[in-house]
Order: C-alpha cells, then sequence, then structure tokens
C-alpha cells in the first residue's frame, strides 16, 4: 500500500467532509463535524495534516496552540486518528511526524493529547513513542430516558437565571471563570479563561451552546456572578449534550449552588426531549464528582491526558 501525508485544507468541503468521518469513525464517544471543523477554523485555528490512500483520507491530524492555556505553553495540542484497516504500516508515525515538525517551528518542545482509556491501540501507540500519562478524568453518564425532572432548588440568597434571559451577564461571568476555571485541577497546568472576547467565543456564543441552558446564579443583593454551568450539544446530535463547565466563585462554594445548576441544566435537557449527559472531572477533583454521583451520574471510560515528545527530539 502507498499512501501520502499533506496538509489539510480549510477551505476544501471534501477534506473537512472526510477528516470529521475519520474522526466519527475512529473517536465516536468524542465525534466533530464539518460545522464544528469550521468553527475552529475561524476562531481558534490550528493545523491538519491528511494521509491519503488510493485518493481517499484515512487517517488525520491535528495540532496547535492550546487555547486553554497561555500562549507561552510549551506544547502543542496533537490529536490523530487513523482508520483501523490502515493501522500499523506506518501512517500514524508520518503524521506524528508532521505534527512534531510543525511544532518545532513552532519552538514549542513537545506534545500534549487527550485519549478514552477505550482505545487500546491509541494508548500503545502514544507510549511507544514516549508519551506518558499527566491527568485522568472519570467521565460519567447521565441516562434521561424516563429519569424524573429534578427541582433546580438554589440555596438561600442565590436566585438563578439564564443567559437567554440575561445576556447583559456575559461580562460577570467572565470575571467569575477569571477566578474559577485556574482552581479547577488539571495536571500540573492551570486552565485560563483567556480574554473577554476569547471566552465569549469560546464559551458563551459557541455554537452548540444554548443560551437557554446556560443557567446563572446570582447573589441578588449585588447582582453578582456567583456561578455558572453549561451544556454544549454533542457535534452532529441533537439528542445528547456535554456539560461545558460549572464554576462557582470560592467564597460561595460548599452551599450547594453547583447542584442546583446542574439541576436546572438537567431539567432544561429533559424539557427539550434530550437521551443523556456526560461529563467528566479531573480524579482530584472530588468536590464535583461527589455532585455528580449525587445526581445519579454512572461511570464510562476514563479520558487520559498525555504528554510526550516531539518526534526525532529522542536522537537530537
Amino acid at each position: 500500500m502507498t499512501w501520502t501525508v499533506r496538509e489539510g485544507r480549510a477551505d476544501d468541503d471534501a477534506d473537512l467532509a472526510s477528516i470529521a468521518a475519520v474522526v466519527n469513525e475512529v473517536m465516536p464517544e468524542d465525534p466533530t463535524s464539518v460545522e464544528e471543523l469550521r468553527w475552529q477554523d475561524a476562531n481558534f485555528p490550528g493545523t491538519r495534516f491528511v494521509a491519503e490512500t488510493d485518493g481517499r483520507i484515512v487517517g488525520m491530524a491535528t495540532t496547535g496552540r492550546i487555547y486553554m492555556y497561555a500562549p507561552e505553553f510549551d506544547r502543542y495540542w496533537v490529536g490523530m486518528s487513523v482508520l483501523a484497516p490502515y493501522r500499523r504500516q506506518g501512517i500514524g508515525s508520518a503524521l506524528y511526524a508532521a505534527v512534531s515538525e510543525h511544532a518545532r517551528k513552532a519552538g514549542k518542545s513537545g506534545l500534549q493529547t487527550s485519549i478514552s482509556e477505550q482505545h487500546v491501540d491509541g494508548m500503545t501507540f502514544l507510549r511507544n513513542r514516549g508519551f506518558a500519562e499527566f491527568d485522568r478524568y472519570r467521565m460519567v453518564k447521565l441516562d434521561l430516558d424516563g429519569l424524573e425532572q429534578p427541582h433546580p432548588e438554589p440555596p438561600p440568597g442565590i436566585a438563578l437565571t439564564t443567559l437567554a434571559a440575561r445576556p447583559d451577564l456575559v461580562p460577570g461571568i467572565h470575571a467569575l471563570a477569571e477566578v474559577a476555571l485556574p482552581d479547577i485541577p488539571h495536571g500540573d497546568q492551570p486552565i485560563i479563561a483567556g480574554s473577554l472576547e476569547e471566552f465569549r467565543t469560546r464559551d458563551v456564543e459557541r455554537p452548540g451552546i444554548p443560551a437557554e441552558a446556560f443557567m446563572i446564579a446570582l447573589d441578588p443583593a449585588t447582582d453578582t456572578v456567583v456561578g455558572y454551568a453549561s451544556l454544549m450539544f454533542v457535534p452532529g446530535r441533537t439528542d445528547m449534550a456535554w456539560h461545558d463547565m460549572t464554576a462557582v466563585l470560592p467564597a460561595y462554594r460548599g452551599r450547594g449552588i453547583a447542584k442546583a445548576l446542574k439541576r436546572a441544566t438537567i431539567a432544561w435537557a429533559i424539557d427539550q426531549g434530550l437521551t443523556a449527559l456526560e461529563t467528566g472531572n479531573d480524579v482530584e477533583n472530588a468536590p464535583m464528582r461527589a455532585v455528580n454521583l449525587g445526581l445519579g451520574y454512572k461511570p464510562i471510560p476514563d479520558e487520559i491526558g498525555f504528554r510526550g515528545p516531539l518526534a526525532g527530539n529522542a536522537t537530537r
């Protein structure tokens, strides 16, 4: 079999459709869509490489800045998928070399990725190239079929609203995220909210994040945003969503605000006819994992974060 690796074309609908098809076949638990790829290119661009044989794209890799980290972080993101019949023929290694050279030219020293523990081939590929686990998320799922709609019941002195009702609260949500996100356990690198415009684009107005399901907790005495929780539809689906984020100001934690916000998102999802919600938290994030357990979420395969070298670094 002969194959070639080239840079993917962001303006080519056929390329985007083929890339999405490869990702969705290899990782159905974390799918994408042409619309999602276009959104990424327009707002948080990276570089994609594709492997072709007989005119068909059978593998892909993407790399670029990890936007939840500061720009100077010394690693690039890598996501890679190769269709099962085409593995163990050097395609993955060629894609790895392509993204490594791209990262090297940008001055980066390594790569970072995440993968579901159900993908044994993928984890073996990474470990064979010097990648090691640095973080682990306990993933959980809540089946909504037949589930009784919960009542949010915010704690005394707290009011709940939605982004649809109060779009003026985005700066307050961002201010909360700037404080709360770095507190979230995530390996050894704090998560950042980014600028207000970056945050608005990535975490508020992103396609698939319904404003009606973006729940906000307020301190009515000051109209201060003290917590928020949002959902994001799984790309290409309208019956299933991920919990995008749940965050509460430190001074307001331990009062049941996070649970009330999550109940509000669950109630919305049931009312809209969704069948399931999924989420995950770092193994060190005991408070949120306890909230999910109390709400009835059940374990699904973990998501594991890996970090490793650029191809060829071991011999340089």
